[in-house]
């Protein structure tokens, strides 16, 4: 119980936080480094977006998307893996776009 109440209160946070980030913890005199999804090098002071639509460099990683909030009641959010983004459409029309909502994160 007493690792309990902590352990909800962080989860509790994380669930506020919409867009999150990772870190990585830096190794002096390393010329490369290895992204945590892909298993894919990368030379230091480059930047590059994951399979899991994350934005990296080799100090870490941040989401490359916003997360719709405040959708209207006649719309829902579907995530599009190739474009690393949500679209808000029309439940009952794909090809219609809702437009009034707001973004959270990047």
């Amino acid at each position: 119980m007493k690792y309990l109440t902590p352990a909800l209160l962080l989860c509790a946070l994380l669930s506020l936080s919409d867009a999150f980030c990772t870190a990585k913890v830096p190794t002096i005199g390393m010329t490369h480094c290895q992204d945590d999804v892909d298993k894919t090098w990368h030379a230091v002071g480059s930047s590059w977006r994951n399979s899991a639509c994350m934005d990296c460099t080799c100090d870490g990683c941040c989401s490359a998307y916003g997360i719709p909030r405040g959708i209207p009641d006649d719309c829902v959010s579907v995530f599009d893996w190739k474009a690393c983004d949500y679209i808000v459409h029309k439940k009952d029309d794909p090809t219609v776009l809702c437009t009034n909502y707001a973004r959270v994160g990047k």
